[in-house]
């Protein structure tokens, strides 16, 4: 796996409970809020994740502000966010060859409150004691993408995931 650099998660927390939500932001194409974007469609939009800790680590979201699975979608709401979710683990599997792809939603009402899925390719060969929550957590370090790379990388994720439609 890459080298990671350290990441200061209590600056972190007191950014994302103090600012307004960074997904209803990035949807609103506002400055500051920028991310490398893999896809959208009305509903939805996939980006890769600004802190990741795993090369191809991307979030799937609804456009709209929901914070709650079990209140806020209906469930064929949840079911077509799903596929995409599917569908963006069949497209990371394919670029990066993965081992396994990590799916899990996280955030609560005192920050990132948006719901979001975390989709993470698991690239072969990382050793057990590296691997699951060892290898999402950001108190491990994240990756140092220089942004060219990332650009790249969403392009690629995105040609992968448009091609699965």
């Amino acid at each position: 796996m890459r080298e990671r650099k350290p990441f200061d998660l209590a600056a972190y927390n007191r950014q994302v409970r103090g600012a307004p939500c960074f997904i209803c932001t990035l949807v609103a194409s506002k400055p500051g809020y920028t991310h490398h974007v893999v896809a959208e469609d009305d509903e939805a939009i996939v980006f890769l994740n600004k802190y990741p800790t795993l090369r191809g680590h991307c979030l799937v979201s609804p456009k709209q502000h929901r914070e709650d699975l079990a209140s806020d979608l209906s469930a064929e709401e949840y079911l077509r966010l799903q596929a995409r979710v599917h569908r963006l683990a069949r497209a990371l599997k394919q670029v990066f060859d993965a081992e396994r792809i990590y799916v899990l939603s996280l955030g609560s009402k005192q920050g990132n409150a948006h719901l979001h899925w975390h989709v993470a390719p698991l690239p072969k060969g990382v050793a057990p004691e590296q691997q699951q929550y060892h290898a999402l957590m950001a108190e491990n370090g994240v990756l140092d993408i220089p942004d060219a790379e990332m650009a790249a990388m969403a392009r690629e994720i995105g040609a992968a995931y448009a091609a699965l439609a």
